[in-house]
């Protein structure tokens, strides 16, 4: 009897670790999120502020406290000559020695380093020892506009030039991503095309729209129309600034839809899909999507969605391809709305639940390579022939 009641009843210090109920964890190495300690509690929204899924996130998106950073911008000039601009924080170069990790932060669609849930991250990031920079992409966050061209959620080319751009000027680096909505879709299309040659060593996707048909169709419906609407005036707010280097445009363009669209849906149908050379909005949407990509990917990947996302719908989340690729983890909250996530040590107006699950992932495949490589170089230290009695001379070219 005694051993029954024991197999039944394990001490509990030699229980397995496991992540909480609460949580859908998915994934070949989902078994290493045990280890997480944030990952062990229940996930508890914050009440009445995280009690609905348009409450959270419209909390978080206007309440949520706005960490003071200084930053040090760096334009970079693309290949079309278009320009993107990389905000560092100022002084970390003379803080941090060359080869601390660096993370690379997407920010979501018209979003950049001014977002509270980009500063939020990237303060963690460097209490972590890490450095950090956010990528704005064209208009965004004062983002210089130089040519008749934004981005799309399929261009990846500004994100490999600034990857390319980060590695160059920090060679003994090892280099990490972490992308929101719209960013994390472009994230994760650059790693599916990217496969094995990837620079980065890891990345981490939020609120990721996945398919973009799927999203699309939501953001229709009911109260997802604020959203919408709010979205397509930042838009608007962009290309006014810079209209003139959009007039005598010929071809496709509806340049005035765009100037006026009332969704984000006319705006890609006027300008976005235009630019790109799709030949419709939904053609645009259905060869955009970043669930295509997923069985591509060749570097740790954790994605962390919000089963009540109202704008990354949880039926478009690419599931199977994700258990299907030893490379993926997947973690999907019960709440969390978009970009909101109020629960956690730090809620209501500190950083959202997702910040220390993000830190514990990268520090681990972190740990993982930085092992990897010493238990490289010692393999290959061991493996060089011993001369007795004679001198080796080695010369190193720079």
């Amino acid at each position: 009897m005694s051993s029954v009641a024991s197999s039944q009843n394990p001490d509990p210090e030699q229980r397995p670790l496991l992540p909480h109920s609460t949580l859908e964890i998915a994934g070949a190495r989902s078994g290493l999120l045990a280890g997480f300690d944030s990952l062990r509690r229940p996930y508890r929204p914050y009440p009445v502020f995280a009690s609905n899924r348009h409450v959270e996130t419209i909390f978080a998106a206007f309440t949520r406290s706005l960490p003071a950073v200084t930053f040090r911008r760096e334009c970079l000039r693309a290949p079309d000559d278009g320009a993107v601009a990389l905000d560092w924080v100022s002084a970390d170069d003379r803080a941090l020695p060359p080869d601390a990790p660096l993370l690379i932060l997407l920010p979501g669609l018209t979003g950049g380093s001014q977002d509270t849930y980009v500063r939020h991250m990237l303060l963690r990031a460097r209490s972590k020892g890490w450095r950090v920079v956010v990528f704005n992409s064209r208009g965004c966050a004062g983002s210089p506009v130089t040519t008749a061209k934004f981005y799309s959620a399929s261009f990846t080319g500004d994100l490999r030039q600034v990857v390319n751009h980060v590695l160059a000027r920090y060679p003994e680096c090892d280099i990490y991503a972490a992308g929101w909505s719209l960013g994390a879709n472009i994230l994760v299309r650059y790693l599916g095309e990217e496969t094995d040659k990837c620079s980065l060593s890891g990345a981490v996707s939020m609120c990721n729209p996945f398919d973009l048909v799927i999203a699309d169709e939501d953001f229709h419906k009911g109260f997802n129309n604020i959203y919408d609407r709010a979205l397509a005036n930042s838009l608007r707010a962009i290309f006014k600034k810079h209209a003139l280097l959009f007039e005598g445009l010929d071809g496709e363009y509806n340049i005035p839809k765009a100037a006026n669209a009332k969704t984000v849906r006319d705006f890609d149908e006027g300008l976005t899909r235009v630019s790109f050379g799709f030949k419709s909005v939904d053609d645009y949407y259905s060869n955009s999507s970043s669930s295509d990509s997923i069985k591509n990917v060749s570097i740790p990947l954790l994605c962390i969605q919000a089963a009540n996302d109202p704008i990354a719908p949880s039926r478009g989340i690419p599931r199977e391809d994700i258990k299907a690729n030893p490379n993926c983890l997947l973690i999907v909250t019960p709440q969390g709305g978009h970009l909101g996530w109020v629960a956690g040590d730090e809620a209501p107006f500190g950083c959202p639940w997702t910040d220390p699950i993000v830190m514990e992932f990268l520090e681990h495949v972190q740990n993982e390579k930085s092992s990897t490589t010493k238990n490289s170089n010692q393999y290959e230290q061991q493996s060089v022939p011993q001369t007795s009695g004679s001198h080796v001379s080695v010369h190193v070219q720079r």
